[in-house]
């Protein structure tokens, strides 16, 4: 049983950050860990820079103890709407959202993916429902508007609680759990690392008893 601190190596950027010291990860970065267990998906930076919440949870996650190693990736273009999406009101203008293949690679090595992209209700469904469609992965996910699971299964999103009809079934991974209420650009509170915690906890325990 260990005692005292428990290191862990992180290799932290595959470029240069931005900013002073290069803290900030620009986009197309991934935080990996030894073992893929937890990825954390991030937005692209911008104005409100991705590192708030996304890199809060992933070392709030280190420093509870969660005995899982957790990488952080930041998505090349994590900024818009799927170009697949409804014209959407408020969607950024000559952004659109989607993945590299080796960004699909790089999520589908993982156990659990958590998902964040933050405050617009129908941009997250749609976020969330073009990752799953690539990434065959089981996905917590983290946003600051509230959303249920029956909002993702109308998207075709397979959820743990509520399913599409057969036909309709629009992705390969599946959502298990939603954590609201997590403000993008600002460190969750307590209640909500808590709730996120918990969500991993439950999600690779009932992962390693099926394996």
């Amino acid at each position: 049983m260990p005692i005292g601190r428990v290191t862990q190596v992180v290799d932290c950027r595959e470029a240069m950050g931005m900013g002073k010291g290069g803290g900030i990860a620009q986009r197309g970065t991934i935080s990996e860990c030894r073992y893929p267990d937890v990825i954390v998906v991030g937005m692209s930076p911008g104005r409100r820079h991705v590192t708030k919440p996304v890199c809060d949870i992933t070392s709030g996650l280190r420093q509870q103890g969660v005995e899982y190693s957790i990488s952080t990736l930041v998505l090349n273009a994590g900024s818009g709407v799927p170009p697949d999406a409804p014209k959407i009101a408020g969607s950024a203008l000559g952004a659109y959202f989607g993945l590299t293949e080796k960004e699909i690679v790089q999520i589908e090595k993982h156990k659990v993916a958590i998902l964040h992209h933050g405050n617009v209700r129908s941009h997250v469904v749609h976020k969330v429902r073009f990752i799953l469609t690539a990434c065959n992965v089981k996905a917590i996910v983290v946003s600051q508007s509230p959303i249920d699971y029956e909002d993702l299964a109308k998207e075709g999103v397979k959820t743990a609680y509520v399913m599409p009809p057969a036909d309709q079934i629009r992705t390969k991974g599946t959502v298990m759990e939603i954590v609201s209420g997590v403000t993008r650009g600002q460190t969750p509170t307590r209640e909500k690392m808590a709730e996120v915690i918990s969500a991993v906890m439950r999600l690779i325990k009932k992962k390693e008893s099926l394996e």
